[in-house]
């Protein structure tokens, strides 16, 4: 054997005699494959579970979400742009027309001042337009508002899909939303309708914050698609699965409403990999309204919510968390509450592949840290 195939071949023994730990795309060590399962050969489907979450706790635990890289937030405005609908008293007469006229690629805290009305309008923010606030003059005053569903025919006639149904769509980094509301206005659908998800708003950057803000629709309300994300005194209204995707996002004392006609659900988190920084935490909520709802279903193999300190009301189904039909996927999700009260808030029927949280466990979930919040938001 040339001596270059043998030093390859040692090369490998060490890779795969420590593959018990690799290092992955963020900063420190995450678990890998371990030698064989890493269950015994007579464990029950009960004790793999509880392996397999407190190995998830223990990795949380861990993150520092360097993925992302540090955020270079900027929150002192350059200038301020104003619209209302009366064209004597702002810039604009449309929160679009007020985007179109930031340079296409932004640099500087712009503010938009959104005066009181309802503006009927589908609004868009291009990757590069970063650094922008839109800021209207209170939840109930100022509403931005749509009614695409995902069967809306697009632009080529077809249907144009549940990402681009979004009233409000957010794809640049750094964006921040204050004391105003978005909403699609599609009704409730029946049950089982197919093609009726109406997004209210979709956030696609990095970085996002929203304060003071109103998200109202029924199917599939917000899409938390990817990034991390900060939501503070909020009131998010839908009926299945009306905060869903893949973002890394904190919910902080906010209100859920559900207006659910039979079953709905709170969340439906899209994450499809353990190597993958994303997951919805809700501290300090509430969670009211009408149906039979789960706080989560699992869209995405490696789904992961925690509830904590959260009032739920009696409209919260004893089970909790639904397994998207696959039961493969309770062995990859995890899902917990946390010193939750209320009448639907009891962990006596709840599944057995979801948890009550210990103060350790639920540590890495309750502060900004779970998303990096220190280093981009001000409180």
């Amino acid at each position: 054997m040339p001596a270059f195939r043998r030093v390859l071949c040692v090369a490998l023994l060490v890779l795969l005699s420590s593959a018990g730990e690799i290092l992955c795309h963020s900063k420190g060590i995450r678990p890998g494959r371990s030698r064989g399962s890493g269950f015994p050969g007579n464990a029950t489907r009960a004790q793999m579970i509880e392996q397999q979450f407190l190995r998830w706790v223990r990795y949380v635990g861990g993150l520092r979400h360097s993925l992302f890289g540090t955020a270079m937030n900027k929150l002192f405005p350059s200038y301020t742009l104003t619209v209302d609908k009366n064209p004597s008293a702002g810039d604009f007469t449309t929160i679009q027309s007020a985007i179109d006229s930031i340079p296409f690629v932004n640099l500087v805290r712009v503010v938009i001042k959104v005066n009181p009305g309802v503006y009927t309008e589908k609004v868009n923010i291009s990757p590069f337009r970063a650094f922008i606030t839109v800021e209207g003059a209170g939840a109930d005053k100022t509403v931005v508002q749509w009614g695409d569903t995902a069967q809306t025919p697009g632009f080529n006639g077809r249907p144009m899909g549940t990402f681009n149904s979004a009233t409000f769509a957010v794809n640049s980094p750094y964006f921040i939303a204050k004391n105003i509301t978005f909403k699609n206005t599609t009704p409730v659908p029946p049950p089982g309708a197919l093609g009726k998800q109406a997004v209210a708003l979709r956030i696609s950057g990095d970085t996002a914050s929203f304060w003071g803000c109103k998200f109202i629709g029924a199917q599939d309300t917000l899409y938390d698609h990817q990034g991390r994300h900060y939501y503070k005194d909020c009131y998010i209204e839908g009926s299945v699965d009306f905060i869903f995707g893949n973002g890394l996002s904190l919910f902080e004392s906010c209100h859920v409403h559900a207006i659910a006609v039979n079953f709905g659900a709170v969340t439906a988190q899209d994450r499809m990999s353990m190597l993958e920084d994303t997951g919805f935490s809700f501290v300090n909520c509430k969670v009211t309204g009408s149906g039979a709802l789960y706080l989560g279903r699992a869209w995405g193999t490696f789904s992961r919510v925690v509830f904590a300190f959260t009032y739920m009301d009696n409209i919260i189904v004893p089970k909790g968390w639904h397994n998207w039909g696959d039961p493969n996927r309770e062995m990859t999700v995890f899902y917990g509450q946390y010193k939750c009260t209320g009448p639907g808030a009891s962990y006596a029927g709840r599944v057995a592949w979801s948890r009550e949280l210990t103060d350790e466990e639920a540590k890495p979930f309750i502060s900004l840290s779970f998303i990096d919040g220190s280093e981009w938001i001000k409180l």
